[in-house]
């Protein structure tokens, strides 16, 4: 696609340089689960030509991908621990850089929404021995009621933290522009972040220094791989996905913004929108507020429309806004946003995830032909 200057020079079409990396534009893709590499857990050529379809966006954050067999705790979901996974994802990369686009590897351990089915009987693990409180989990043997976690020894977290760094270290032989640290949505690292899940008194837990401990630990071996520019976080504040939301909550990431400002990172990604649920423990953390804590580049995300993107980036409230359902159906939504095209009808969420193709790489781009007719 090529814009005019006009559309260049405007909030979400401006190009973001990152360190030595150029971005042609603020749209970025977020990270979504789609389910579709199968129980080998390789990515695969659907998957290849699912992202190479959407490389018009700035820049592509892949779906969350397991860092370890201990990480597992999703049907079909990749991972990046062996060779055969490296290789995949590898064609992912050569196929989105072809299309000139650029794709950062989201890094993923799931913790205790994970299952004892996925780990040949043995318990999920966490900070604490505290079971999430929801509808249950899909497993490999169907739907069944989430579990008690086993609570980690604090001398098994440094081979957690060695994962990551292994992780890191694939995704940077395959080819990738980056990494995102995914420390959001109830997942490990949030887990250890969050009063609420972790109640620990060794030195992972208590106060807000502890509970961030494994986040900081995670962060210096990932970028003892990386340049810090090549390396992003997300954060979830506001969200209760995972039965998340502590009373402390602000007081927590608050502490958590400050010490990742001196990395000098590629972007923070903060889930600060509301609309797929609050916990309402205080007011919501917004990217305002972030602004003043966070001294580098901030990306939004949660139920952004185009104009409200807009609207924040020219704010100066942040640099980038991540995208994520809208890309399920218009694999061209940044031409659809560069042209004021309509999108395409939402997908149901029957189609989210695997397998096949259908809802996935079968939704056609913007017809111009027949929408002037």
């Amino acid at each position: 696609m090529t814009l005019n200057n006009t559309v260049k020079s405007n909030g979400l079409f401006a190009p973001l340089k990152i360190g030595e990396l150029e971005l042609n534009n603020r749209i970025v893709m977020a990270p979504l689960t789609r389910a579709r590499a199968g129980e080998d857990r390789v990515p695969n050529e659907l998957m290849t030509e699912y992202y190479s379809q959407r490389a018009s966006a700035g820049l592509i954050i892949t779906e969350a991908t397991v860092i370890s067999e201990q990480a597992i705790g999703w049907v079909d979901t990749p991972g990046i621990f062996n060779d055969k996974m490296q290789q995949g994802w590898a064609r992912v990369v050569e196929a989105v850089h072809k299309q000139g686009g650029r794709i950062f590897l989201q890094l993923w351990h799931m913790g205790r929404s994970s299952h004892s089915d996925f780990h040949d009987g043995e318990l999920p693990v966490a900070p604490s021995a505290i079971a999430i409180q929801g509808d249950g989990i899909h497993t490999p043997s169907g739907k069944k009621p989430h579990e008690v976690p086993r609570a980690l020894e604090a001398e098994e977290i440094p081979g957690i933290v060695e994962d990551y760094r292994k992780a890191a270290m694939r995704a940077n032989a395959a080819g990738f522009d980056g990494v995102e640290v995914h420390a959001a949505n109830g997942y490990l690292l949030d887990q250890f972040l969050q009063s609420k899940s972790n109640h620990r008194t060794d030195q992972y837990g208590g106060s807000l220094e502890n509970r961030y401990r494994l986040l900081g630990e995670v962060m210096d071996a990932v970028t003892s791989v990386w340049s810090a520019d090549r390396v992003g976080v997300r954060i979830a504040p506001n969200g209760v996905h995972g039965d998340m939301g502590s009373a402390d909550f602000r007081e927590q990431f608050t502490y958590v913004a400050k010490q990742l400002d001196g990395y000098g990172l590629a972007y923070l990604h903060v889930m600060d929108g509301t609309g797929f649920g609050f916990h309402k423990l205080g007011s919501a953390m917004t990217l305002r507020e972030f602004r003043e804590l966070y001294s580098g580049r901030l990306m939004g995300n949660v139920g952004y429309t185009k104009e409200a993107a807009d609207e924040t980036i020219a704010a100066g409230d942040a640099d980038l806004i991540a995208f994520g359902r809208p890309f399920i159906s218009n694999p061209d939504l940044v031409e659809r946003f560069a042209n004021g095209w309509s999108l395409a009808e939402a997908a149901h969420v029957s189609l989210w995830y695997g397998p096949g193709a259908r809802g996935y790489t079968d939704f056609p781009r913007y017809n111009v032909a027949k929408a002037s007719a």
